[in-house]
C-alpha cells in the first residue's frame, strides 16, 4: 500500500526544483522520496542543519549597539533605507525560496 503526500510550495520553487530534478535526470517526486528514505536510513536529516550567520551583535556592548541604533535612526530620517518587502522578494530571487 502506498501513501499519497500533499505539499504546497511557491510556483517559482516547484519551478526551479523540477527544472534541476530533470537536469539530474529524475523528477522532483523521486527527489522527495529519496530524502524520505535516505532521512529514515540515517534517522535524520541526510544533510547537516545548522545556523549560517553569527550573531551580529555578539560581543557588542551597549554604547555601540545604541550608536548603530543611532546611526541606523539617522540614515531612515535621510531616507537612506529599503523597503522590507521589496528586500524580501529580493532574498527570495536571489536563494529561490
Amino acid at each position: 500500500m502506498a501513501s499519497t503526500i500533499q505539499l504546497r510550495v511557491d510556483d517559482e520553487l516547484k519551478l526551479k526544483s523540477d527544472q534541476l530534478f530533470k537536469e539530474l535526470g529524475t523528477d522532483t517526486t523521486t527527489a522527495i522520496r529519496i530524502f524520505l528514505t535516505r532521512a529514515v536510513a540515517i534517522n535524520g536529516f541526510p544533510f547537516e542543519i545548522k545556523k549560517t550567520e553569527p550573531d551580529p551583535f555578539a560581543g557588542m556592548s551597549e554604547d555601540e549597539l545604541l550608536k548603530k541604533i543611532a546611526l541606523s535612526k539617522l540614515h531612515a530620517d535621510e531616507g537612506k533605507y529599503r523597503v522590507a518587502d521589496e528586500t524580501i522578494s529580493d532574498l527570495r530571487g536571489k536563494y529561490g525560496i
